[in-house]
């Protein structure tokens, strides 16, 4: 029988890239509400990898799975690394992504190329039952462009340009972008470390 990994999200745009680089794990994944859990998790940790395990520990108090959890963001070197852990939350969760790349666009205005570097960082927890949890990190490095580009992707891929293609993240294809981003290089290492135990 496949095992089942819960993983704890109720992004659709990010479930969508997690089920494309998990594909071959021998494993149904499922979202928090396909598997019934519908609890509130505050993320109030200090790094990417304090809220993945937060959110991975809280859903696998309600479950006998497998529990993934990611937590990912944008870090400006420019900006001290904002907006960081607040990615999602930055200047309020009910705020657009449109308006929130205007906002760090117009933060830079006037900021040299060497000085927009940037990087998406995404770190994923497993909680695996009887083990102890296992958190890995990938990372993109990139810079932040002058205006907005792309129609595929989410969040801030339109502003975020990777260095040898001179395009934004939402100018790749999902394949091209899984290749190579923060979620694809976090998930293709928790894949290593799940194979053990599926």
């Amino acid at each position: 029988m496949k095992k089942r990994i819960v993983f704890a999200t109720g992004n659709q745009n990010k479930l969508k890239e997690i089920k494309m680089i998990l594909a071959d794990l021998c494993a149904e994944i499922v979202t928090m509400k396909e598997a019934g859990i519908d609890i509130e998790i505050v993320e109030d940790g200090t790094t990417f990898e304090e809220n993945a395990r937060i959110k991975a520990q809280a859903v696998a108090e309600h479950c006998d799975d497998i529990v993934l959890a990611d937590d990912s963001g944008l870090e400006i070197d420019y900006l001290n690394k904002e907006p960081g852990v607040y990615s999602a939350r930055y200047m309020g969760e009910d705020t657009s992504y449109e308006i929130k790349n205007k906002a760090l666009l117009g933060r830079l205005e006037g900021v040299p190329k060497e000085q927009r570097t940037a990087r998406f960082v995404c770190a994923v927890c497993a909680v695996i039952p009887g083990y102890e949890p296992v958190t890995v990190r990938g990372t993109i490095e990139g810079y932040i462009g002058w205006e907005p580009a792309g129609e595929h992707g989410f969040g801030y891929d339109p502003i975020f340009y990777v260095p040898d293609l001179d395009c934004s993240t939402a100018e790749l294809s999902p394949e091209e972008k899984n290749n190579r981003s923060h979620r694809g290089n976090a998930l293709r290492a928790m894949k290593e470390v799940l194979k053990d135990y599926l």
